[in-house]
C-alpha cells in the first residue's frame, strides 16, 4: 500500500523506517491504513467483540510504537501485522483456557435454521458464515478470514500462522466443505 506525500510515493515498508526514526506522522499515517483491517481481524477472531477488538487494536499499535525496530523490512508489511495480531490471539485463547480441538464434521451444526430463509441480504450470509466459523475454532476461522477477507495467499497465510502451506490449504478446503454443506442453500450467495 502507498500514499502520496510531497509527490513522493511511500512505502509501508519506507513508513516503519520513519517511525524507527521517530517520526509520529509516519505512524499516524500506518495507523490510518491498517486500523480497519486490524479492528475486523481482531473482531471476528475474538467472539465478535466490539469492545476486546478495539483494546487489542490499541494494544497491537502499541507494540509497534514501543518496538519498530522488530520489523524486518524483508517480509512484506502486512504479513508481519497480521501475524503479531494472529500471536496476540492465539495468546488470547491460552489466557481463556479455550483451546479447542478440531472437531468431528458431524458434530458441527448451525444454532439457526436458516433453510426456509427466501430472501437473504448480504450481511445476514456473513453473518451466517461467521456462525459456523466460530462453531469450527479459531484454526478454521483465521485461515479463512486471512483468505478470503484480507486477500492474503496461501503462502502468506503459512508464514503468518506459521504453519505449512499444506496445512493452510487443508484448512481452507475443510472449512469451504464444512460452509459449503451446512450453509449449501446460500451457495448463490458466496463465492470463494
Amino acid at each position: 500500500m502507498i500514499f502520496r506525500k510531497k509527490n513522493r510515493t511511500i512505502t509501508d515498508s519506507q513508513l516503519m523506517q520513519q517511525i524507527v526514526a521517530g517520526d509520529q506522522t509516519a505512524f499516524g499515517e500506518l495507523y490510518f491504513r491498517y486500523k480497519g483491517r486490524m479492528y475486523y481481524y481482531f473482531f471476528r477472531m475474538l467472539g465478535n467483540q466490539s469492545e476486546q477488538a478495539n483494546d487489542f487494536l490499541q494494544e497491537l499499535f502499541m507494540k509497534l510504537i514501543e518496538k519498530p525496530e522488530s520489523y524486518n523490512p524483508a517480509y512484506p508489511f502486512p504479513t508481519w501485522l497480521f501475524s503479531v495480531a494472529n500471536n496476540m490471539c492465539k495468546n488470547e485463547y491460552r489466557r481463556r483456557g479455550v483451546r479447542q480441538e478440531y472437531q468431528e464434521y458431524e458434530s458441527v451444526e448451525p444454532r439457526i435454521d436458516f433453510q426456509n430463509e427466501p430472501v437473504i441480504e448480504p450481511e445476514l450470509v456473513i453473518e451466517k458464515v461467521f456462525q459456523m466459523l466460530d462453531q469450527l475454532g479459531e484454526e478454521h476461522r483465521s485461515a479463512f478470514v486471512l483468505r478470503y477477507r484480507e486477500g492474503f495467499s496461501v503462502r502468506e497465510v503459512a508464514e503468518i500462522l506459521e504453519l505449512p502451506e499444506g496445512t493452510v490449504k487443508s484448512r481452507l478446503f475443510y472449512t469451504r466443505k464444512v460452509l459449503g454443506e451446512k450453509l449449501g442453500y446460500l451457495k448463490d450467495e458466496i463465492a470463494w
